[in-house]
C-alpha cells in the first residue's frame, strides 16, 4: 500500500509540473527538475501515461498533457458547487454594500495564454460607455494580468513560472496612468496582495476609476477575483469598508465553489 501511494504521488507531481511550467510542451529534464524526481522515474511515468492517454508526445523528446486531462477538468467544473445565480447574488450584495459600486467577476481564462476574462457583473443600469471602455479594451487591457487590482490579484497566486510569462508581456497601451510599468514594483505588489489578502488599484486599467479586488480560491488554487470599481473622484482612496466587503464577497464565492479562502 505504501509503495502504491508513493507512486501515485509521483504521478500527480508530474501532472502538476505541466501546469506549473505552462507552455505547450516540455522536455524530460524540465519535468524532472520541476518535480524534484530523477529522470528515470519521470520517464517511466511519462511512458505509462502515454499508453493510458494521460500524456502525449507531440514531437521527439517533448511531452504534454493529453486532451483527456482537459476533458476531466471541464467535467469537474461542470459539477462544482458554484451556480450562476448564487454567484450573481454575491455580486449584487457587494454592490449594495459599497453604495452602488460596479462589481465584476473575473476568472482565469481557459484559452489564449495567462490572462483573465469577465464572466459576470453587477453594474445596475451602467454599461461600458460609462466606464469609458470599448469592446476592444475588454479584449486587451482588461484581459492582461499586469493591469488592475483583479489582474494582479490573480497573478499574485500563480506559480512563479507563469508570473514570469506575464512579466515578459508589454503593458497594454490602453492601460491607465496608475498601471505598474516596472516589474520589480509589480513583484512587490504581488507580495503585498498575498500578505493582505486583497489588492487596491488607482487608475490602473483606465483613467478616472479606482478599484479593490480579492482572490477566489478553489482547493487552494487561484480561480479568479471579484472586483469593485468606483470613480476616482467618488473614491479617491479605497476605504476599509470597501476592502472588507470585497474580501467578504470573495470568501463567499470561494466557499460556494468548494474551496478555501486565503487568510490575510
Amino acid at each position: 500500500m505504501g509503495a502504491g501511494t508513493s507512486h501515485a504521488e509521483r504521478v500527480f507531481r508530474v501532472q502538476r509540473a505541466f501546469v506549473d511550467l505552462g507552455g505547450p510542451d516540455h522536455s524530460l529534464s524540465e519535468l524532472a527538475e520541476t518535480t524534484g524526481l530523477d529522470d528515470s522515474t519521470v520517464s517511466r511515468i511519462l511512458q505509462s501515461g502515454i499508453y493510458s492517454g494521460t500524456f502525449a508526445r507531440p514531437r521527439r523528446g517533448r511531452y504534454q498533457l493529453a486532451r483527456s486531462v482537459s476533458e476531466l477538468a471541464f467535467h469537474a467544473l461542470s459539477h462544482d458547487g458554484l451556480s450562476g445565480d448564487e454567484a450573481h447574488a454575491v455580486l449584487q450584495q457587494l454592490r449594495l454594500a459599497t453604495d452602488g459600486g460596479m462589481v465584476f467577476l473575473y476568472m482565469k481564462a481557459p484559452f489564449g495564454g495567462v490572462n483573465r476574462q469577465c464572466i459576470d457583473m453587477a453594474v445596475g443600469d451602467s454599461d461600458l460607455v460609462e466606464l469609458g471602455m470599448t469592446p476592444r479594451d475588454v479584449l486587451s487591457v482588461t484581459r492582461s494580468l499586469r493591469t488592475g487590482a483583479s489582474g494582479r490579484t490573480i497573478l499574485a497566486y500563480l506559480p512563479q513560472v507563469l508570473q514570469q510569462r506575464v512579466f515578459d508581456e508589454p503593458v497594454p497601451d490602453e492601460a491607465g496612468p496608475g498601471v505598474y510599468q516596472d516589474n520589480d514594483e509589480l513583484r512587490d505588489s504581488l507580495a503585498d496582495i498575498r500578505d493582505q489578502g486583497h489588492a487596491v488599484g488607482y487608475q490602473e486599467c483606465m483613467a478616472g476609476w479606482n478599484s479593490c479586488a480579492a482572490p477566489i480560491m478553489w482547493d487552494s488554487s487561484i480561480m479568479g477575483a471579484v472586483l469593485l470599481l468606483r470613480p476616482a473622484d467618488v473614491m479617491p482612496r479605497v476605504p476599509q469598508k470597501v476592502i472588507d466587503a470585497t474580501k467578504h464577497a470573495a470568501a463567499q464565492l470561494s466557499r460556494l465553489g468548494g474551496g478555501d479562502w486565503p487568510a490575510s
